[in-house]
């Protein structure tokens, strides 16, 4: 018999470019200490380290308010941390927290909110945190901020859970809303019309019942981006039920940024993964928005759904 309890899964993100930067030796000093103190953390907000995942901790709490105590300490006093640190240096945090019922097996943990609290982890950018909509539910009388992400589908499960973005930022920003039951989440206003997508001095209107397309290096894609980042049909755009999903199918990734987000804190990077597109935005191909040449799209939605949902794909 489980009982209830909430998950966290605490990743570092870029220790690959670590090792390669300083050395097998002083990397792995660097990481172990940091796994130590992110251990350190959790056990003193009540939780317990299940295990270490190489550049990760795998941690239980009571409740989903000691958890996200713990993983804003986390996030905040990692980000003063690496303010000192070089740049190639820096690895971050990217955190998913679920919470559900959890059976313990000699001493490690099973059950559908380890495995999502570890996918959310995945899908969580660098210096994010990804909640389910329990842990939220669960924050009694603890103080955060976040945001409804709306329903994202996980691999694996038949029903999209409702997922919120933790914010542990100081300055508030418009988008936050504090608490979340205050906030019904939002519902589809109405159905996709039309897509328009501009780069450069190319700007294309394409309706709903035109899609599929792809955007993409070579003539047989659509929607042309030339550029050696972006893979030969390196994304494809469909109409689904209503609403336009973006598909990443490159080899580098697609990034996706919407306007009203504030920062790089709002970038979702899709590998072999896709994204309801609504309003409008930025889409950069083979590298992260944050970088300034990255081959970036502008894109409008005319209708569609507010909601965001983000599907992993094999």
């Amino acid at each position: 018999m489980g009982s209830q309890t909430t998950v966290v899964f605490a990743d570092l993100t870029g220790s690959t470019r670590v090792f390669e930067a300083i050395g097998n030796a002083r990397a792995t000093e660097t990481v172990t200490r940091l796994i130590q103190w992110i251990g350190g953390v959790c056990e003193m907000h009540g939780g317990r380290v299940v295990k270490s995942l190489g550049d990760g901790v795998f941690a239980v709490f009571p409740n989903g308010g000691s958890a996200t105590t713990a993983v804003l300490e986390l996030q905040r006093n990692h980000h003063k941390r690496l303010q000192t640190w070089p740049p190639p240096l820096r690895m971050e945090l990217q955190i998913g927290v679920a919470s559900g019922e959890v059976v313990e097996v000699d001493g490690d943990c099973y059950g559908d909110a380890v495995n999502l609290a570890s996918r959310l982890s995945d899908l969580a950018g660098p210096s994010q945190i990804w909640a389910t909509e329990a842990v939220i539910d669960d924050l009694g009388a603890i103080d955060a901020r976040h945001r409804n992400l709306g329903p994202i589908n996980i691999r694996g499960k038949n029903e999209m859970p409702v997922v919120y973005r933790v914010d542990w930022q100081d300055e508030v920003s418009d988008f936050l809303t504090m608490p979340a039951t205050l906030v019904p989440p939002r519902i589809p206003d109405s159905t996709f019309g039309q897509i328009e997508l501009s780069w450069l001095d190319v700007r294309t209107l394409f309706r709903a019942a035109e899609l599929p397309i792809h955007l993409g290096r070579v003539d047989e894609a659509q929607f042309v981006v030339n550029d050696p980042r972006v893979s030969r049909l390196h994304a494809r755009i469909e109409a689904r039920n209503g609403s336009c999903v973006l598909v990443d199918v490159s080899t580098y990734g697609t990034w996706v940024r919407f306007h009203g987000t504030a920062g790089a804190s709002g970038e979702i990077a899709l590998r072999r993964e896709e994204c309801v597109l609504h309003g409008s935005g930025e889409i950069g191909l083979g590298a992260p928005l944050s970088d300034f040449s990255a081959p970036t799209i502008s894109f409008n939605t005319t209708g569609g759904n507010l909601q965001l949902a983000q599907r992993g794909m094999r």
